[in-house]
């Protein structure tokens, strides 16, 4: 067994070390502190009293130490060093991070400029530029893309008074690009802003070490069936909470309206919830907690995958479980309004599926089953307290006559923008069939 460097799980007894030889033809089953021989200092009887070590069985110590702990060279980097940096004043100038989707349609990028004084609003940002050839946004002869500034939020990472800015994207004629779903989102959501519809979006998503093995699995096998990990709490039943905890502060602090946060089904499977959030709102907010989330595991030196099912075989795959009302739904005798738009969405299945991940559909299909608490791709279902249905109404809202609803179908790497425009399309506009209406010619 190979030692790791700057590792306390092996004992520096001389029978520790030894193990590895070759005159040792098989390691004790259980790990002990021998007394030591003559020419070693002797340790004290209380310091052996309180050794945990005999108490590990040597095939737990060897799974301890192929656990999967992946992680990026940067994050080794001295932190303390940083902050002596980080803690410089900034003689009024205020740092700007314009952040913005890439052309994947799931991966966001961002840059930095230095304003003069503290922008107050969205207005007193500037637009900006950048090389959409290299974000798969535009040909290298034509490269520039515009920054449109759009909602502005606290810098969790450079602190007050520095801001995150989230922009749409525009080509060099001045149209959105392809991957600007926030443009036809917002003419919808403004056309029905006297329905109030209302969003909470629950991210799911899996941690992962830099080598692409979700993060704290063995190297060379899985952990335990799943069944302890949901809300687990311990070290062998949860990985990667000091991420988790860090992301939800910064995003308090930035000003996202993260509601919540709990461990899922999968081990290294985690889930935030934002919302309740208005029209626009909820995708923008919910892009910029993801920004987050990847700030924040790049700090860590581990990876976010938004992917619907990054591990196949017994595992649950990963969601955007989408809830939604309209101010109907919300009031009394508001189940009918509920009923009737899962009406809606019922007959037009297959169009919804098609948005709910940027591949059409061919993401979703390795997670929507039928199995792990998904229904099935190919057939609508709701029911009451069914989390294997397409549309889940709560038990409270069947008790209460009112409330909201639970959209189950949208795959962890959807386009917010794309799935609340969906779901007021055909709950709101009566949308139906596979086309959408260009509202920009009304």
């Amino acid at each position: 067994m190979q030692r790791v460097p700057g590792s306390s799980l092996i004992p520096s007894t001389p029978r520790a070390r030894c193990w590895g030889h070759t005159g040792v033809a098989k390691p004790p089953q259980r790990l002990c502190v021998d007394k030591p021989r003559v020419a070693a200092p002797a340790l004290p009887r209380a310091r052996l009293a309180r050794c945990p070590w005999p108490q590990i069985p040597f095939p737990a110590l060897l799974g301890l130490l192929s656990i999967n702990m992946s992680v990026s060279h940067s994050s080794k980097l001295n932190k303390v060093v940083r902050d002596q940096y980080m803690r410089l004043p900034q003689g009024g100038k205020v740092l700007v991070t314009y952040v913005w989707i890439d052309g994947s349609g799931e991966g966001v990028r961002c840059k930095t400029r230095t304003m003069d004084q503290e922008p107050k609003c969205i207005e007193d940002v500037p637009e900006w530029n950048f090389d959409g050839s290299s974000t798969d946004q535009a040909e290298g002869s034509n490269s520039d893309m515009f920054l449109i500034p759009v909602r502005m939020f606290r810098d969790p990472f450079c602190l007050d008074p520095n801001k995150l800015v989230l922009c749409e994207v525009l080509k060099y004629n001045r149209k959105h690009a392809e991957t600007n779903l926030r443009n036809t989102c917002k003419k919808v959501m403004d056309l029905v802003k006297d329905s109030h519809p209302w969003f909470g979006m629950e991210q799911e998503y899996t941690l992962l070490g830099i080598n692409g093995h979700p993060y704290g699995w063995p190297d060379n096998g899985f952990p335990g069936p799943q069944g302890p990990y949901y809300c687990g709490v311990g070290a062998d039943k949860v990985y990667g909470r000091d991420i988790v905890e860090s992301h939800y502060k910064a995003c308090i602090y930035a000003g996202v309206k993260i509601c919540g946060t709990n461990a899922e089904v999968m081990p290294s499977q985690w889930e935030f919830q934002v919302g309740p959030c208005e029209g626009i709102e909820m995708g923008d907010h919910l892009w910029m907690a993801r920004f987050i989330l990847h700030r924040v595991c790049e700090d860590f030196g581990v990876v976010a995958t938004l992917d619907p099912k990054p591990m196949t075989g017994n595992w649950n795959g990963a969601g955007c479980h989408t809830n939604y009302s309209t101010e109907d739904m919300r009031k009394e005798g508001g189940l009918k309004c509920i009923e009737a738009a899962i009406e809606k969405l019922s007959k037009r299945h297959d169009y919804h599926i098609c948005v709910y991940d940027p591949r059409g559909g061919r993401d979703n299909s390795r997670r929507l089953t039928g199995h792990h608490e998904t229904s099935s791709i190919f057939e609508f279902s709701a029911g009451v307290a069914n989390r294997g249905a397409s549309i889940r109404i709560p038990r409270q809202v069947g008790q209460d006559g009112c409330g909201y609803f639970e959209d189950r179908r949208p795959a962890a790497n959807c386009d917010p923008y794309a799935v609340t425009e969906a779901i007021v399309r055909t709950t709101c506009l009566n949308e139906t069939g596979m086309q959408t209406i260009d509202y920009a010619d009304k």
